[in-house]
C-alpha cells in the first residue's frame, strides 16, 4: 500500500503534466474534502500558487456553509475563482425536488459546465474523483477524453501504461484529468490530518450527525456519527461499514443511472 508521500508525489506529477501538456486547463472545486485536498496539492506543486482557474459549478442549491467556505478560502489562497451556472435552467422548475436526477444534474451541473467550457475554451478539466468513491468512477482513467458532444465513451478508453497518457485527439473536445484517482477516502482524511488542511465544518459531528459527502441541499443527508475532529473521522473510517456516499440521493439509485449521467458529461 502506498504511503501518503507516494500518493502526493503521483498527484503532483499528474498536475504538472496537465500544466505542461495543455494550453488552457482548469480545475473544478466543489469545496468538498477531495477537491480541497487537490487544490492544496496544486499549491504545493506550483510553489504556493494554483496557475490555472478554479471553477465552482453553482447549482443554486448548495449549503450556505459551502458558499462561505468558498469565498473565504478562494480569497485567502489567491485562487482565480470562476463560477459556472445555468441561469436559464434555474429560472425553470428544475431541481433536486423534482425527483428527476438526470434533469437536475444534467442541466444544473453538466450543462452549466459544458456551456462554461465552450465559452472559456478550456482543453483540460482537473477533477477530484477517486476510484473507490463509486463503482462507475472505478472505470475511469487518469486522462479521460470527452468528445465534441461532451460525452464519455466508457467502453473505449485509452490504455495507460508506464505513466504514458493519451493526448487530445482532433475529434475530442477536452480531457478530464483525475489526479487523485488512486487515493482512498481514508487516505484523503489522513492527508488532511497530516497537512492541517482547513475543511468545511459540515464534515464534523453536531448532535450525533455529520455530513460525510457534500452536495446540493435537497439530495444530501447527514449520517449518524460522533466524529467531531479530523482525528476522530480517521478512526471512524477504519471501522465503518457504510458507503461513503450513503447520504447522496443519486448514489442510492441504480449504477445504470450514475453511468448514464457520467456518459453524458457528469462529474
Amino acid at each position: 500500500m502506498q504511503n501518503l508521500k507516494d500518493l502526493e508525489n503521483q498527484t503532483i506529477f499528474l498536475l504538472r503534466e496537465v500544466y505542461f501538456e495543455f494550453k488552457k486547463p482548469a480545475m473544478l472545486w466543489s469545496m468538498g474534502k477531495d477537491s480541497t485536498s487537490l487544490v492544496w496539492m496544486a499549491k504545493k506543486a506550483f510553489l504556493g500558487e494554483v496557475p490555472f482557474p478554479v471553477i465552482h459549478i453553482d447549482t443554486g442549491y448548495k449549503f450556505p456553509e459551502m458558499y462561505s467556505y468558498r469565498d473565504k478560502y478562494s480569497k485567502e489562497w489567491g485562487l482565480d475563482l470562476k463560477i459556472a451556472d445555468n441561469k436559464k435552467a434555474k429560472a425553470k422548475d428544475i431541481g433536486p425536488n423534482t425527483g428527476n436526477k438526470l434533469d437536475c444534474c444534467g442541466l444544473l451541473k453538466t450543462q452549466a459546465l459544458r456551456d462554461f467550457v465552450k465559452k472559456e475554451g478550456y482543453d483540460a478539466l482537473i477533477l477530484a474523483i477517486r476510484r473507490d468513491e463509486h463503482g462507475i468512477r472505478a472505470k475511469e482513467r487518469y486522462f479521460s477524453p470527452r468528445d465534441k458532444d461532451f460525452k464519455w465513451d466508457y467502453k473505449n478508453q485509452p490504455l495507460e501504461i508506464w505513466d504514458q497518457h493519451q493526448k487530445l485527439q482532433e475529434n475530442q473536445d477536452h480531457m478530464r484529468v483525475h489526479p487523485i484517482l488512486h487515493w482512498r477516502e481514508l487516505d484523503i482524511w489522513e492527508y488532511i490530518q497530516q497537512e492541517g488542511i482547513p475543511i468545511n465544518e459540515m464534515y464534523f459531528s453536531k448532535n450525533g450527525k455529520r455530513y460525510r459527502s457534500l452536495g446540493c441541499q435537497p439530495c444530501t443527508n447527514t449520517i449518524d456519527s460522533n466524529a467531531s475532529t479530523v482525528e476522530e473521522i480517521v478512526e471512524e473510517l477504519k471501522t465503518t461499514k457504510l458507503a461513503e456516499r450513503e447520504g447522496r440521493a443519486q448514489d442510492k439509485e441504480s449504477s445504470f443511472t450514475m453511468q448514464k449521467l457520467r456518459a453524458l458529461g457528469y462529474m
